[in-house]
């Protein structure tokens, strides 16, 4: 492995915020976690030198892997095709950053499956980009910094439920998966991390545009310890607004975002005001607030600097890092 990333000329840094996975047990036990088939089409985000690359092409029909760093893109086709030649056929690499692709930077068929050891400060904002785009992808497996994994998975009332918790319950099922230990990378960083799993599911049935509801979600974790009444009072025009929006919704205008499932957010946003009239408006009449995960909207318009790649970042913040989102990450190895 150290070899390879000689050959590459990349090495892991802590500056850069790099480290490789080196385990080849961790490695299966993704795949095997994953659930990935052997009719799966598998996106893999930040494939690094390959490692995992190499255990989903033993299983999968077809791996796309999107790799954002020169060097390790120009790296990777070669690896496939020296450690797997059988399987080179059914692989393809995207040189792009993860947050920009959409359907059509994809070649042959949409993806099924996505697997990715997601870079700590962008992972929310890469996930709920590619959940966004790729309505193809049903089931989902990510290794995340430990205290995100727990914020993904988080059920209303929980301490850590926040903006990722209810924006990946738009799209998926979500559940943790597992943890990883740190003595599977090279080298060792200094947080835990943990497997998330996300299975596509119906959105909530409403009315509300998915845009609508989710600026719905910012707004209310935007001020997370004031009541819904008084943190969508920007949302909706004024207090009494709000909380005519809440009570018609079903909400106690007392209640607080921490305490709301998904529906009830999407309920909200059902008997708000549409367009973005009003004072607070954001660009194209849409509101903005400040995002409790530091990502954009969740629904693929926003386009976060940098990368989706297998690695971890040691000083991820609150939500992926309230800063920071351009750090440099790398991938696992061979």
């Amino acid at each position: 492995m150290r070899e390879l990333a000689d050959a590459l000329g990349v090495r892991p840094t802590k500056q850069r915020g790099q480290n490789f996975v080196i385990d080849a047990n961790t490695v299966r036990r993704i795949v095997r976690t994953a659930g990935v088939r052997a009719d799966d089409v598998v996106a893999e985000i930040g494939p690094g030198l390959g490692s995992l690359t190499l255990g989903l092409l033993e299983t999968a029909e077809r791996v796309t892997a999107i790799e954002i760093d020169d060097a390790l893109a120009a790296g990777l086709p070669a690896t496939v095709s020296a450690r797997l030649p059988e399987r080179a056929g059914r692989f393809a690499l995207v040189h792009a950053d993860a947050m920009r692709v959409g359907p059509a930077d994809l070649p042959g068929p949409p993806p099924t499956a996505l697997v990715a050891n997601l870079p700590y400060n962008v992972a929310v904002p890469v996930l709920l980009h590619m959940l966004a785009v790729f309505p193809t992808i049903e089931r989902t497996l990510v290794m995340v910094q430990s205290e995100v994994a727990d914020r993904l998975a988080a059920a209303p009332g929980s301490k850590v439920y926040g903006v990722p918790s209810v924006k990946a319950a738009w799209y998926c099922e979500v559940k943790r998966a597992g943890a990883i230990g740190r003595n599977v990378f090279w080298p060792a960083p200094n947080v835990d991390s943990g497997l998330v799993s996300l299975v596509r599911r119906e959105p909530p049935r409403t009315s509300a545009a998915r845009d609508e509801v989710f600026t719905v979600v910012d707004a209310a974790f935007a001020q997370r310890r004031k009541t819904l009444r008084a943190a969508l009072a920007g949302w909706a025009g004024s207090a009494a607004a709000a909380e005519e929006a809440l009570r018609a919704a079903g909400v106690s205008p007392q209640a607080r975002g921490e305490g709301l499932t998904v529906e009830e957010f999407a309920a909200i946003a059902e008997h708000g005001p549409r367009g973005g009239t009003g004072s607070g408006s954001g660009e194209g009449g849409r509101r903005t607030y400040a995002r409790e995960d530091g990502s954009g909207d969740g629904g693929g318009t926003d386009a976060a600097h940098g990368t989706g790649h297998e690695n971890h970042h040691e000083n991820s913040h609150e939500e992926n890092g309230r800063s920071g989102r351009n750090g440099k990450h790398r991938g696992s190895a061979a």
